[in-house]
């Protein structure tokens, strides 16, 4: 069984690394400016530590390739792997196929939380308190969808919230988290149109927005794969758990606060981008297996490969103009939530 696991891992991994190193690779060819793929390939070799050859760019070309064509597919793949490492995550906790950062309040509790740092503290106010509000504000919004579906369910007889319940409770807390986060929005009317661009998904920044979430992002992504037998023992059951001597609660609290840290870093720069934590998890589940030591790793490469090509598809469907990311995940992502929920019909988790 483990030889078996371990070679599945290790195929599934490689195949979505593969996918992942194409996508990068449209990424970095793909824009305005027409830069050879040669000249590409060799300014990337001439980066590396004792590699030295002449890519045979301009000035401007070496600009564009290094200042924001490799900073955005860096952006694109680190807030997809977080997104969908953090649904997985969270479904692993929940025991809930939809459970997803988006559904359950995190992605709008972190909004709400980094659009009042935007309002009220200036667009500028260094490295930490934007990554330190989304968290606080995706863990809020997490507990407070969470005890609302347990109150939900406990009172329609159930011992915690199935999945339509938490469901229901992670939109309505969605919805209110939201509404507050408009009102803020209206404080400051010159602020809006950045908001607002934030809010549909935007992975164009910069170098500074890499190193900003990478400590973060490194952070709760080694928590979250380090736990993924904990979360396979919890699926079984936690009379089950507790037999074999794992300190359930103690799991949970765990993998909720990494996936919350992971969700909080990836909104913290990219915006709210909705499905990526929904969709990757379970393709990878359908493809790879259902053991949370397969579904965790893949998930963040397959993530990755998934947000890479979502933002390629929106930088050239209205080119020269770009489409906001999150319209591109969200029409790939509505559809496939709807069979997903057909499929959870009637299952109480």
């Amino acid at each position: 069984m483990t030889v078996t696991l371990l070679r599945s891992r290790g195929l599934a991994l490689l195949v979505a690394a593969a996918v992942l190193a194409v996508c990068l690779a449209l990424g970095l060819l793909t824009g305005a400016a027409g830069i050879s793929p040669r000249g590409i390939a060799l300014a990337l070799l001439d980066r590396l530590p004792f590699v030295s050859v002449d890519p045979g760019l301009t000035p401007a070309e070496q600009g564009i390739l290094f200042q924001l064509r490799v900073p955005r597919v860096l952006i694109a793949a680190m807030v997809g792997g977080l997104l969908a490492i953090a649904g997985a995550g969270y479904q692993g906790v929940f025991r809930n196929p939809l459970a997803d950062p988006y559904l359950l309040g995190a992605a709008a509790g972190a909004g709400l939380t980094v659009t009042l740092v935007v309002v009220f503290l200036g667009g500028r106010v260094g490295v930490v308190a934007v990554p330190v509000a989304a968290f606080t504000g995706a863990i809020g919004g997490v507990l407070l969808a969470y005890a609302l579906g347990r109150s939900a369910g406990r009172g329609a007889g159930g011992v915690g919230g199935g999945t339509a319940t938490l469901v229901l409770a992670g939109v309505a807390v969605t919805s209110f988290l939201t509404a507050i986060q408009t009102f803020v929005q209206q404080l400051k009317v010159e602020e809006l149109q950045r908001i607002y661009a934030w809010i549909l998904g935007d992975v164009g920044g910069g170098w500074e927005d890499v190193w900003m979430i990478a400590p973060y992002a490194l952070v709760s992504t080694v928590v979250l794969l380090l736990h993924g037998r904990l979360l396979d023992v919890l699926s079984v059951g936690e009379e089950e758990a507790v037999s074999l001597g794992l300190h359930a609660a103690r799991a949970r609290m765990i993998v909720l606060l990494a996936a919350s840290l992971a969700t909080a870093s990836a909104v913290a720069v990219g915006g709210l981008i909705a499905f990526v934590g929904i969709v990757v998890p379970h393709v990878v589940r359908r493809l790879a297996g259902w053991s949370y030591r397969i579904v965790l790793p893949v998930s963040f490469v397959g993530g990755a490969a998934f947000l890479v090509l979502a933002d390629l598809i929106a930088r050239s469907v209205l080119a020269p103009a770009e489409l906001p990311i999150g319209v591109v995940t969200a029409f790939v992502g509505a559809p496939f939530f709807v069979t997903v929920l057909r499929m959870s019909r009637g299952v109480n988790t």
